[in-house]
């Protein structure tokens, strides 16, 4: 297939590129910098310069592509609720893109507002400020092939910038490495790659459903990442009121850890990498 993927410079992204052309496929990628499209030419897959604010580029690629796989999201925080409306107005333009064919698009969502221990058939809270699922299953109601794959919070791997580098930064400011104390939530993870694995394989099997979990660690106790965390910083680790944690306060506090046995039955997809305690014991977590 040829397959237009969006944030194709990204941590996830560029992980799929290179996932799909080691399989054979063909991609065209949205990046934004020089540097980016000059790594993605490197790879051998084509390099599509915009950005999600550039509604005819992004048209165009769909409209080119047997398959989109759309992970771009502006992770600034303090614009999530004009960056969640951005990325559903994507989300139906892409699908626009595709509409009248039954070329697939695979979009990019997480566990926020699901349940501890939901399955793929469970639906977040519909409250919850990201609409990329929602945005999904409106285009398939409309006859378009859509579907999403849900994230863990932590997509993990050397060279991560996501979630766990914030709780290690978090520490590191205040001299202890804390969860949330009253609360005994649960994190899931997976590791780049195995999640690049879900996106290919749910694309070479047809889309078939609506919702993947790219879920490799389904339950791990936010106490024993922190004090993990502490071991590795020479730090010690306890519990916290909400607080302690600031702006990433809900995060903390959030229990996000699902099931992904039916997606594991359904691709035949079982983790080959490494999980997220042994990454968060490599030092180079901790040399950022």
């Amino acid at each position: 297939m040829h397959v237009f993927v969006t944030g194709a410079g990204g941590w996830l992204g560029s992980t799929i590129v290179e996932e799909l052309l080691n399989n054979g496929h063909q991609v065209s990628g949205l990046v934004r910098a020089d540097e980016q499209a000059a790594r993605l030419t490197a790879a051998g897959a084509q390099a599509v310069k915009g950005s999600l604010d550039d509604v005819e580029v992004l048209k165009q690629a769909a409209a080119n592509a047997d398959a989109v796989i759309h992970t771009a999201f502006n992770h600034d925080f303090s614009r999530f609720i004009e960056n969640c409306e951005q990325d559903r107005r994507t989300i139906e333009l892409l699908g626009d893109a595709l509409a009248g064919s039954d070329r697939p698009l695979l979009v990019t969502s997480g566990l926020a507002g699901l349940a501890k221990g939901a399955t793929e058939q469970d639906l977040p809270n519909p409250a919850s400020p990201r609409k990329s699922e929602a945005a999904a299953r409106a285009l398939h109601a409309r006859g378009i092939h859509a579907a999403a794959v849900r994230l863990p919070p932590s997509v993990h791997g050397i060279g991560d910038h996501g979630f766990l580098p914030i709780l290690i930064r978090l520490a590191r400011e205040k001299g202890i490495s804390a969860w949330p104390g009253n609360v005994d939530n649960c994190w899931s993870g997976v590791h780049r790659r195995d999640a690049a694995r879900v996106y290919r394989l749910a694309l070479e099997q047809g889309v078939t459903e609506q919702i993947y979990h790219a879920v490799a660690e389904e339950s791990i106790p936010l106490r024993t990442i922190a004090e993990t965390i502490g071991r590795n910083l020479g730090l010690p680790s306890g519990e916290r009121e909400p607080e302690h944690f600031g702006w990433f306060t809900m995060m903390a506090t959030a229990n996000m850890a699902v099931s992904s046995e039916h997606t594991r039955h359904l691709l035949n997809w079982q983790p080959q990498e490494a999980d997220l305690l042994t990454d968060l014991n490599h030092p180079s977590y901790y040399s950022l």
